[in-house]
């Protein structure tokens, strides 16, 4: 197995504040992003969209869909307050959207201060058969990662390839062509909630549930999905984001607040760059975004930004990042209710692994 000893040519975040040029090239990201989601922090002129993108679809004022929201490509608004127009070798490049006032609220405006999460997957994809459904996969085997672009047949227990060889913890999906909730499953989700056919929604709230028209079994070489509308309407364009967990890369698991500002550690095994929670039981809350770029230092009183909600970032929510994990240091229910079950996603600035791996007493 290939091993990952600089995380950041793999997944990067990248920050910058708007200039109020268009066309305007991003770069520092350390490779061509094939998967990047960005997020406007500060307030500005109001709340604005998280909006993603993929190079399997391929970036323009119409691919862009909003986590913080159910509608299809193109309906967040970016063709008219800006957008991702095309993948660079180093980033990305911002273009104008339509509208006379705010033409690069969501990207570039002046002043304006923004976020980008990118991951590398391998490229704009190929056919993948492996499935009852042929699907589009680009897919990254050393870190993990495979966007998968398909076409619902409407068929229960249809299966679909994701170019992992190894079974997902992790699988977010949504319908491209209308509206539909964001679908996150995958073995992680189904360990956390005691079974089989659990699932969560990225944009909202709510706690964890069984759903058997949705995700059914997951393998390594393909999922199975059943006859709900949101994730197999025939004739439906689907979107699929997988992860696999990649030792001192990521790690997808759980933790349970105490409610208490000397929070429970979580062991991931690297230092993270990106850590994004969700309260799966026992509390109703957001899905909450953090990273390292955006504030590095520990005690870290960490810009949170949520994946369900379109709000600016909030400095409210505190964790220590160390070396080999990250320690919660919040009260917040959002991160910390007593008893309370959460599942996290983290992904790392360094590794613990191959020449990284460093005896503790060196760091």
């Amino acid at each position: 197995m290939a091993q990952i000893n600089k995380s950041s040519d793999y997944f990067n975040t990248v920050i910058w504040t708007g200039n109020d040029v268009s066309p305007r090239t991003i770069t520092g990201v350390n490779f061509q992003p094939d998967f990047t989601w960005t997020k406007r922090r500060d307030g500005g002129d109001g709340n604005t969209n998280h909006n993603l993108y993929n190079s399997v679809v391929g970036a323009g004022n119409n691919s862009e869909l909003s986590s913080n929201g159910t509608g299809a490509e193109g309906d967040s608004g970016a063709s008219e307050y800006g957008y991702i127009s095309a993948f660079a070798s180093d980033g990305f490049t911002l273009t104008d959207g339509t509208d006379g006032s705010y033409e690069d609220l969501y990207t570039n405006q002046s002043g304006g201060t923004y976020t980008s999460w990118n991951w590398k997957a391998g490229g704009t994809g190929v056919s993948n058969t492996q499935g009852s459904i042929t699907s589009t996969v680009s897919a990254n085997t050393t870190s993990g990662f495979s966007i998968v672009s398909w076409t619902a047949n409407g068929s229960n227990g249809a299966t679909i390839g994701h170019g992992l060889g190894a079974t997902p913890n992790i699988i977010i999906s949504k319908r491209r062509s209308a509206i539909g909730d964001w679908l996150v499953g995958g073995s992680t989700v189904n360990t956390i909630g005691g079974g089989n056919n659990k699932l969560l929604l990225l944009n909202s709230t709510s706690a964890i549930d069984t759903n058997s028209e949705v995700y059914q079994t997951i393998g390594s070489s393909t999922f199975q999905v059943g006859i709900n509308a949101y994730i197999n309407t025939s004739s439906s364009t689907m979107i699929s984001y997988c992860f696999a967990e990649k030792k001192g890369f990521s790690k997808f698991g759980s933790y349970t607040g105490n409610g208490s500002a000397d929070g429970t550690f979580v062991y991931t095994g690297f230092k993270p760059a990106f850590i994004m929670t969700k309260s799966y039981s026992g509390y109703t809350g957001y899905w909450t975004i953090h990273d390292a770029t955006r504030n590095p230092s520990n005690v870290s009183s960490m810009s949170a930004l949520w994946a369900n909600a379109s709000d600016a970032e909030s400095n409210a929510y505190e964790f220590d990042i160390l070396s080999n994990g990250f320690k919660i240091r919040s009260t917040s229910a959002t991160l910390n209710q007593s008893g309370a079950g959460y599942i996290y996603m983290a992904f790392a600035e360094n590794p613990l692994v191959g020449t990284n791996n460093i005896p503790a007493c060196a760091r």
